[in-house]
């Protein structure tokens, strides 16, 4: 094989490699900090448009100055020199090719025991097994370093894993049962001042407005009783589906 030959044939090897990076960089915004200090001082002048996980991952930049490098020494003729740098140019594609995928694991591993913290197994079987699955296949495939099916399954099971997170933290509670005086001191002042329902205790009037008919007294605010079910009402267009849990997390 000619050494002219051998250089194409390296740069569609890159080539095939940098696209796998902006295909997982393009589904995910998922921030990498590695950051190799030799590779950030040699590589060019970076493109100030460039998503930051390009910018942090110091093995697909040293690749791109690298095929640069190569390309141009192609151009003057230099077809040893070129092939050369073009080997080394596959060599940091490849380590960063592990690196995403390594970086793909970590996210999905988070928030796979985030999930598990919060009982996300039984609550959404289905999303959470799938995401689980990917993770799984993506550890594996990882093992046996075979980068791009690793980065595949990731971006998958994060994907999946991430619609979980997003409607267990971002979702309000629309309901509560009260407590006892005695353990919390539950009336619809203090209610009203929960963070994860108006953060307000001066908000107490949008409860009893919403729940006067089930007082004991309907003209009465200062009568509820343990066990009663209070309707929170969205007052700011916020999300609001389902009872709400103690040592659940609400944003």
């Amino acid at each position: 094989m000619s050494r002219k030959f051998f250089f194409v044939f390296l740069i569609a090897l890159f080539s095939a490699s940098q696209l796998l990076f902006a295909q997982a960089e393009q589904r995910l915004k998922i921030p990498v900090n590695k950051s190799v200090a030799y590779f950030a001082a040699s590589a060019e002048e970076e493109d100030s448009d460039a998503p930051q996980s390009i910018h942090n991952n110091s093995f697909y930049r040293e690749s791109v100055r690298l095929t640069k490098l190569a390309q141009d020494t192609y151009e003057y003729g230099d077809y040893d020199a070129s092939a050369g740098l073009a080997e080394e140019a596959i060599r940091f594609a490849l380590l960063s090719d592990e690196y995403v995928a390594e970086q793909l694991i970590g996210e999905a591993e988070r928030l796979l025991k985030w999930a598990d913290s919060n009982n996300m197994a039984a609550r959404y079987p289905g999303n959470y097994n799938e995401g689980k699955n990917y993770y799984e296949i993506g550890v594996a495939a990882y093992s046996s370093e075979e980068w791009a099916e690793s980065i595949d399954a990731e971006v998958k099971a994060i994907e999946i894993l991430s619609t979980i997170e997003t409607v267990r933290t971002a979702t309000l509670p629309s309901q509560y049962t009260v407590r006892t005086w005695a353990a919390v001191r539950d009336c619809l002042w203090n209610i009203a001042g929960y963070s994860w329902v108006y953060g307000d205790p001066r908000r107490w009037r949008e409860l009893y407005n919403a729940n006067r008919s089930k007082l004991p007294d309907p003209n009465n605010p200062n009568l509820i009783e343990p066990g009663m079910v209070l309707d929170i009402p969205s007052i700011r267009g916020e999300t609001r589906r389902g009872m709400w849990e103690a040592g659940r997390s609400y944003q």
